[in-house]
C-alpha cells in the first residue's frame, strides 16, 4: 500500500514543447548557432532535465549562471558545454579551468588568474572577451578593448574564442539598440585581426526575434525557449507553452456577510460566499504581490477570483459561481486558462519572475 499522500501543489513541464521552441529560435535564426539558456533551474523548469532533453539537438553551449550550475550538469552527464554568463568568483576559476567549462572575460586581473591556473595544468583555457555595449553588468568598455590586445596576446595558455554583449532593452527601445549592434560590430572589426572569435554573440530572445545583427553568429534564446516571446513577433501563434501550474482544494466553506478573509482582513465578503481554500502560497512561490490585484485561478473550466492575501502556503478564492467544486479538485493557476504573462502583469512584474520564482517545494513533472 502507498501512504505517500498527493501533492498539494505541482508543476507539469512539457519537455516536447521546450524542445519545439528550440526548433523555433533555430528557424528564426537558420545560419546562427545557439545558446539555449538554463540557467536559475531552466527557468524554474528544471536544470537536469531539460538539459538531458535538449542534449542532442545540435546546440553550441548551455547557458549557465554560475560554476555550481556547470557542475550540476556535469554530473548529470550532459555532454554539451556549459558557458558561464556572470563573472567568476577567484575561488571557481580553478574548478572551471580543470573541467574546461567556458566563461567570460571582463577584466585583465581574470585573464591573468586564468592564465596562471592554465600553466599550472598545462592547459590551453578557452574563452570569451565580454564588452559592456550598454548593460553596464559585465565587459570592457568599448574603449578599453584596444589597450588590452596586447596583453591577452602575452598569455599563451589563453584562447580567445569569442565575443559577447549583452541587450538591456532590445524589447523597449529600438534606437539604443540599434546603435549598440553597431557598436558590437565595430568591437569585432577591432578584435578580429587579433583573434580568432569563432563564436560572437549578444541576443537573447527579443534581440533574436526583433533585430538583424550582422557581426553575430551564435544567439542565447531564453524566455522563447519557454514558450513566450519577450516582444511581438511573426512566431507568438507557433511558440508553444511548457509548464502548468496546479494546486489542490483542500478545504470548501460558506462565509456570510461582512467576514474577513486571510491577514490583515483586506477582503471582507460582501453577501453570503463560497470560500475555497487551495493548498499554494508564496513559500512556493504564488507572489504575496498577487494579493488583491484581481489574480484569478481556474476551477472546473471557471474562473475563480483569489480573496485577500496571499498567505505562506494557502490562497482562498470564491467559488459562489461553481457550486460542484469539492475538496480534491485540482486548480490551475498558470495554464491554459490564465497564462503566465497574466499572473505576471497582475503582480506587477515579470514573467522571468514569475517562473524563477516557483520553488523547490513544488514537484516538476516532466511530460
Amino acid at each position: 500500500m502507498n501512504h505517500e499522500s498527493p501533492s498539494r501543489a505541482w508543476v507539469d513541464v512539457d519537455l516536447e514543447a521546450i524542445a519545439h521552441n528550440l526548433d523555433i529560435a533555430r528557424q528564426a535564426l537558420p545560419d546562427t548557432a545557439l545558446m539555449p539558456v538554463i540557467k536559475a533551474g531552466a527557468y524554474g523548469h528544471g536544470l537536469e532535465p531539460v538539459a538531458r532533453r535538449l542534449d542532442n539537438d545540435g546546440i553550441t553551449f548551455f547557458g549557465v549562471a554560475n560554476a555550481g550550475e556547470a557542475r550540476r550538469l556535469s554530473r548529470a552527464g550532459v555532454r554539451t558545454k556549459p558557458f558561464i554568463l556572470g563573472p567568476s568568483f577567484p575561488d571557481e576559476r580553478e574548478e572551471i579551468v580543470l573541467n574546461n567549462w567556458c566563461c567570460t572575460l571582463s577584466t585583465l586581473d581574470e585573464a591573468e588568474h586564468f592564465e596562471q591556473l592554465a600553466a599550472l595544468y598545462d592547459k590551453t583555457f578557452v574563452c570569451h572577451l565580454a564588452v559592456d555595449t550598454g548593460m553596464g553588468r559585465e565587459g570592457f568598455l568599448p574603449g578599453e578593448l584596444g589597450s588590452i590586445i596586447e596583453p591577452l596576446r602575452r598569455m599563451p595558455h589563453l584562447r580567445i574564442d569569442g565575443l559577447m554583449s549583452h541587450f538591456p532593452a532590445a524589447d523597449e527601445d529600438v534606437p539604443y539598440t540599434q546603435r549598440e549592434i553597431e557598436l558590437f560590430s565595430d568591437c569585432v572589426k577591432l578584435l578580429s585581426p587579433h583573434f580568432r572569435l569563432r563564436y560572437r554573440h549578444i541576443a537573447a530572445s527579443a534581440g533574436e526575434l526583433g533585430y538583424e545583427i550582422p557581426a553575430a553568429n551564435l544567439a542565447r534564446p531564453g524566455l522563447l525557449l519557454y514558450g513566450i516571446g519577450p516582444m511581438a513577433s511573426i512566431y507568438d501563434g507557433v511558440l508553444r507553452p511548457t509548464l502548468r501550474l496546479s494546486a489542490r482544494v483542500s478545504l470548501v466553506r460558506e462565509l456570510p456577510a461582512g467576514h474577513g478573509v486571510a491577514y490583515g482582513r483586506t477582503y471582507i465578503t460582501t453577501r453570503p460566499t463560497r470560500v475555497a481554500t487551495i493548498g499554494i502560497g508564496y513559500a512556493d512561490g504564488w507572489s504575496r504581490r498577487l494579493s488583491g490585484s484581481g489574480a484569478r485561478v481556474c476551477i472546473g473550466g471557471k474562473l475563480c477570483p483569489m480573496l485577500g492575501r496571499v498567505t505562506m502556503d494557502q490562497i482562498m478564492v470564491d467559488v459562489s459561481e461553481a457550486p460542484d467544486v469539492r475538496p480534491g479538485d485540482v486548480a490551475e493557476l498558470i495554464g491554459e486558462h490564465i497564462l503566465a504573462t497574466e499572473v505576471a502583469e497582475r503582480a506587477g512584474t515579470i514573467v522571468w519572475e514569475i517562473f524563477t520564482g516557483l520553488g523547490p517545494r513544488l514537484p516538476r513533472i516532466y511530460h
